[in-house]
């Protein structure tokens, strides 16, 4: 396992937040109020443990699969249906999305190989990522791939909690199959856009692993 980039500052911070909060627990509490001195060592390093952990990069091997859409993200399937596309198509599309919890692991990754198209941040609302009008009211990065003149539209939508959303793609870029495409910080959801025949290959509850699990064929 390793730590993500984008967790570096916010551990470095945490960090010395847990070392003034025990340094002055040990000083004015301690001798008077043990207990409540180790309590607040204990939930303060539960919070540190927690922080380090939601940046952490999990030892995987990864699926490269030319015919396959792999799971951007980790989490749960929350949503499979056919909707009008709102933003970059104009035609039906069949969503998946996938529902992060505080407690995934944050990292999304490339689908498919290809060229990137379209990518495009919005600003927006920070309404829970399960709320049918997240995908179009929240801050959300959009990124559309193009392989073998086929196209699939990512959206990384930011929820209640998450207030970040880094995405590293550019139009005209080239990227293979479950490399980095961005990350979003403290939970949040992410929304595939897929031809309608495309075949999916995941249920409403599953759990996918980002990078490793198919969610199409196509």
């Amino acid at each position: 396992m390793t730590i993500h980039k984008e967790g570096y500052k916010s551990i470095a911070l945490g960090t010395i937040i847990f070392g003034i909060i025990n340094l002055c627990s040990f000083y004015v509490l301690s001798a008077s109020l043990p207990l409540v001195s180790l309590l607040l060592f204990i939930v303060t390093l539960g919070l540190l443990i927690f922080l380090i952990s939601f940046f952490r990069i999990p030892n995987r091997q990864l699926t490269i699969k030319d015919n396959c859409i792999i799971a951007p993200a980790d989490g749960k399937v929350v949503v499979i249906e056919e909707v009008q596309a709102d933003e970059y198509f104009t035609d039906k599309r069949m969503q998946v999305s996938i529902f992060m919890s505080p407690l995934n692991v944050h990292v999304n990754r490339n689908p498919v190989t290809g060229e990137v198209v379209y990518s495009q941040y919005h600003k927006g609302k920070y309404l829970v990522a399960w709320h049918p009008k997240s995908s179009t009211e929240n801050e959300r990065h959009t990124v559309v791939y193009r392989k073998d003149g086929k196209e699939i539209l990512v959206k990384q939508i930011a929820g209640a909690l998450a207030k970040r959303i880094c995405n590293y793609l550019q139009p005209g870029q080239q990227v293979k199959q479950t490399e980095e495409m961005g990350f979003i910080k403290f939970g949040s959801r992410v929304d595939l856009l897929l031809p309608l025949n495309a075949k999916i290959l995941v249920n409403i509850g599953d759990k996918p692993k980002g990078g490793v699990t198919v969610v199409a064929e196509w």
